[in-house]
């Protein structure tokens, strides 16, 4: 008899948002909850997209809806939340941050090397809001690969790849086809809960309980 195949949930996430990270240690807290084992499905997305010129730099002079009281607001949520699930964070924001090369290193890893991407995902979002860390600096990104186990000029080879950035410029704008419009995003089965929900709605996501 085969062995039965692990239930998947989809999860789309941007390294550079804080409540993805809080929302996949929540993820973590109902894993430790089951049973079976969850398997994760990671699909990026760009929260600075409105944000990119056409050279794909970030112009943090473009006017993105987001002012200070909007900012204020969600400090306050990230220290409410890490209180609620346990978690340590060096920041609270990191609006300076550009993750596109991390995701594209991420979405290389998972495709290429899937055993380390989980490994590497959360080093990843740890070296951000954890250790500071600037990760759209090649050399952390090289770190991180090594301690994952990878070659890191195979990951920097994968980040300079040209047809990779655009292949994942594609999965941004599929993402948005999909109506995901904000980050953490959960699906299940055609349904979906968006935020770092608690550990108990994951379950009814996925269990319908």
């Amino acid at each position: 008899m085969s062995q039965q195949q692990a239930e998947t949930v989809t999860v789309f996430s941007d390294y550079v948002c804080p409540f993805c990270y809080l929302g996949r240690h929540s993820l973590q807290q109902y894993q430790e909850q089951r049973e079976d084992e969850l398997e994760i499905d990671w699909h990026p997305f760009d929260l600075r997209a409105q944000k990119r010129g056409p050279d794909g730099e970030i112009d943090h002079s473009v006017d993105d809806g987001k002012d200070d009281d909007y900012y204020a607001q969600a400090k306050e949520n990230v220290r409410r939340l890490q209180e609620q699930y346990d978690v340590e964070m060096t920041l609270e924001i990191a609006t300076d941050v550009d993750s596109f090369d991390a995701q594209v290193a991420s979405h290389y890893v998972k495709e290429e090397h899937p055993d380390a991407w989980l490994d590497f995902d959360w080093a990843v979002f740890e070296a951000l809001w954890t250790e500071g860390r600037d990760i759209g600096d090649h050399e952390v990104l090289a770190d991180l690969a090594a301690d994952a186990g990878l070659d890191p000029d195979e990951v920097l080879d994968a980040v300079d790849d040209e047809e990779r950035r655009d292949r994942l410029r594609a999965l941004f704008q599929e993402a948005h086809g999909q109506g995901v419009t904000g980050v953490p995003t959960f699906a299940y089965e055609g349904y979906a809960a968006r935020g770092a929900v608690p550990p108990e709605q994951l379950k009814r996501l996925v269990e319908g309980a």
